[in-house]
Formats: C-alpha cells, structure tokens, sequence
C-alpha cells in the first residue's frame, strides 16, 4: 500500500514540475491572427483519381480541418505561395481579384509552401485579403506531384479531380482570368 501511495505522489509532484499548459492561439498553426484567415472547409471523401491531386493531407493554416488534397475537385484553383517569396507577393491582388469575381463559381484554396513563419504566413494572407482557406506544406509534400521548383506555382483542377500547372507568378489579371477560362472553362 505504501508503494502504490508513494506512486501517486511522486506522479502528482511531477505533473506539477511541467510546463505551465499555455492557452492555446486560435486556429490550426496557433499563429496570432490564423482565426480570421477563412476556414478550411471540411471535404467529402473520395477515392484518389488517376491522373489527380496526390494522396497527401496538409494542415489548414487558419481554423478548420485537415485537407486530403485528393478529396477535391474543381472547378478549383490551388496556388503554392510562401510569404517571402516576391513573385508571389506581386501576384497576389490578382488572385485577391479572383476570388471576388469567382465567388460561387471556383473554389480557391492556397498552399502555404516551406514557409518557417507561420504568422508571417497568416499576415501576408490577412493584409492580401486573399479569402479562401489555405493549408501548410512545410515539408514540401506537394514538390514531385506539382513539380514545384520554387513558388508560385499554380494548379488547375477540373470537375473530376485532374490537374494541370502553371509555373510562376501571374502577370496580369486578364491572363490570369483567361487561364481560368481556357484551363476550367469558368467564365468570369
């Protein structure tokens, strides 16, 4: 009886020589600020396609599930950014304008790509109002699959969950506009 009494306190006496459990910052990445990001929205799931997104889930940088990249179809545009990426920085009131001008007729979803800084990350996406949820690879999970050398890198996913890409930033509204119509046929 001893023994077992002895356990118990030394158990409780350890507990208490932890770190203090802090509160916990909304959203996924606990980032300040990632619970005004729009939330990752949860996926129906789906067997993979052939041809279509890879089998990988990534975290949702703001509130909201994990996202199994292979449970999507489009119309859906995905764009691999990462905020110290300059390109990515002059393409993105471009991708901003689109999800104003899409809304109900393309999804978008961002991938956060190698990034070290998840609040710099949730910054750039606040300050950008780029308005639709993003997801995090910092392990560059996407890399082979998207044939990512560097971001920005961009995805287009039709109505059965096949892809095609676009390598680098997007000069324009209006070529970004036309890629969406020749790539989704969505017209904006």
């Amino acid at each position: 009886m001893r023994r077992v009494l002895a356990a118990a306190v030394l158990a409780t006496v350890l507990a208490g020589c932890g770190p203090t459990p802090s509160t916990p910052v909304a959203g996924s990445t606990g980032a300040p600020g990632a619970d005004k990001l729009v939330a990752c929205p949860p996926a129906q799931s789906r067997p993979p396609v052939s041809g279509g997104l890879p089998d990988i889930t990534l975290p949702c940088l703001g509130d909201g599930p994990d996202v199994r990249l292979a449970d999507l179809r489009g119309p859906l545009l995905i764009n691999v950014w990462a905020q110290w990426c300059p390109p990515c920085r002059a393409e993105a009131p471009y991708l901003a304008a689109l999800q104003k001008k899409a809304a109900g007729k393309l999804q978008i979803l961002g991938i956060d790509y190698e990034d070290p800084r998840a609040e710099l990350a949730v910054k750039f996406a606040l300050d950008r109002q780029l308005d639709y949820p993003h997801v995090v690879d910092s392990e560059k999970l996407v890399r082979k699959t998207f044939k990512v050398v560097g971001p920005p890198v961009t995805v287009f996913v039709d109505k059965d969950g096949k892809f095609t890409l676009h390598q680098g930033a997007f000069t324009s509204q209006k070529q970004l506009d036309q890629l969406v119509k020749d790539k989704l046929g969505v017209s904006l």
